[in-house]
């Protein structure tokens, strides 16, 4: 072996700072990774998605019983019979956590291929919180819920233009639930319409019961990140959705999706799955820096967060109903 002087050493450090300095060395652990993700490259039409969204925040605040809750409903009803879906409403009441009085409510249930008898679950949240009362100015401001209320309305609402050509086994149940947050000032229940939903599935079972259920809740912040929320990871019958889904992300490449421990989150999951027996995960971004306040409107949420999410969706769900996901692989 050929002797190194400490010259030739000392010497041969001084180029390499130099290098890094001017920027001529990239160390393999700094070179980038696969490329970043662009809307041109996803096949989800995120554009059209973002477009639903900034349409549902058009309607303006929409909580539980409102008018523009119900002028939301019937839009959100003419498109999934647009596209293919048989449409019903699952009407319900509840008891307005301050006055007493009666507010009407109902979740949306469109369904697909409905004489397969192996189905999917996808769900969403529709209604928003009455006031942005963790805003630091205007806690009884206008909230207009772009993340939480309409981003995962906006991704189902474009899945469902590809629902009624999905090949394979798998029925499809999109529902929007009602009522996940009649709350005020932390007065009121949460999780009406799926605590609703999931009683009448146990009081009248289905004949083709859910293989699986997956709840998307904020979904469509610029800066995206979806760890694998606690709950579902310590249910043993949903753990392999949670590595199914977060290994389709993997594979294809969207980052956002962290295969990590997440937070606790409560959330209209733990109805589904607590009362009604349905193996089901929450892909929620209980980091977004605008829940519940003003400032979670359009402007703050992403085509190319909602491109990502409806991309994995949509894969996995192919993947799922023909049984073409890649050997060993999640």
């Amino acid at each position: 072996m050929r002797r190194i002087s400490v010259q030739s050493l000392y010497l041969a450090a001084v180029l390499i700072v130099s290098a890094l300095v001017v920027g001529y060395v990239v160390w393999p652990e700094a070179q980038a990774g696969p490329r970043r993700l662009a809307l041109e490259d996803i096949p989800f039409d995120g554009a059209a998605a973002y477009k639903y969204l900034r349409e549902a925040c058009d309607f303006g605040p929409r909580p539980s019983g409102s008018k523009a809750m119900l002028a939301q409903r019937r839009w959100l009803v003419e498109h999934f019979k647009a596209c293919g879906g048989e449409v019903a409403l699952q009407s319900f009441k509840a008891r307005h956590p301050l006055d007493g009085s009666t507010v009407p409510m109902a979740n949306i249930i469109a369904r697909w291929h409905a004489d397969r008898r192996e189905r999917v679950l996808l769900c969403a949240h529709y209604d928003t919180r009455p006031f942005p009362d963790r805003d630091p100015r205007h806690p009884k401001g206008v909230f207009v819920g772009a993340n939480d209320g309409a981003s995962g309305v906006s991704v189902l609402m474009e899945l469902a233009t590809r629902l009624a050509k999905l090949p394979g086994e798998l029925g499809v149940d999109i529902v929007l639930f009602d009522g996940e947050e009649l709350v005020f000032d932390e007065v009121g229940e949460y999780f009406l319409g799926a605590t609703h939903f999931a009683r009448e599935y146990v009081r009248q079972p289905p004949e083709a019961p859910y293989r699986w259920g997956i709840l998307l809740d904020m979904v469509g912040g610029a800066e995206l990140h979806l760890p694998q929320e606690i709950n579902g990871l310590g249910w043993h019958d949903t753990r392999p959705l949670i590595a199914a889904l977060w290994g389709t992300a993997r594979r294809l490449g969207v980052r956002e999706f962290i295969a990590r421990r997440g937070r606790e989150v409560r959330d209209d999951h733990l109805q589904l799955h607590d009362i009604a027996g349905i193996p089901v995960c929450d892909i929620i971004d209980f980091d977004y820096p605008y829940w519940h306040t003003e400032q979670d409107t359009p402007r703050h949420c992403s085509a190319l967060s909602l491109a990502k999410v409806g991309w994995v969706l949509d894969t996995w769900l192919h993947e799922e109903s023909t049984g073409s996901r890649p050997r060993g692989r999640r």
